[in-house]
């Protein structure tokens, strides 16, 4: 039995870039430039989907607002304790 190769997000890039290119223009009536910005588009985001980073990022982002959620919760608590304090004055 035969060990599985490890690909490289850069391998991966370059190989389905290259599955991308040809006569897609011609078959889908769309100008080469349009296309050409597809895959510049395409390439800035793939590197990172085939190495995680995409999902890490997701998860970074649902803990940022995790914590957001608290702070406003821990201010809100703040603003009741010092109005009530106040209004006793």
């Amino acid at each position: 039995m035969s060990k599985r190769r490890k690909l490289s997000a850069e391998f991966k890039d370059k190989v389905t870039l290259e599955a991308l290119s040809g006569e897609l223009a011609s078959k889908y009536d769309v100008h080469q430039t349009v296309i050409a910005g597809w895959k510049r588009q395409a390439k800035d985001g793939m590197v990172a989907a085939f190495s995680g980073k995409t999902a890490a990022e997701k998860k970074d982002a649902a803990a940022e607002i995790k914590e957001w959620h608290a702070t406003i919760g821990q201010r809100t608590v703040e603003k009741d304790f010092l109005e009530r304090a106040f209004a006793k004055r």
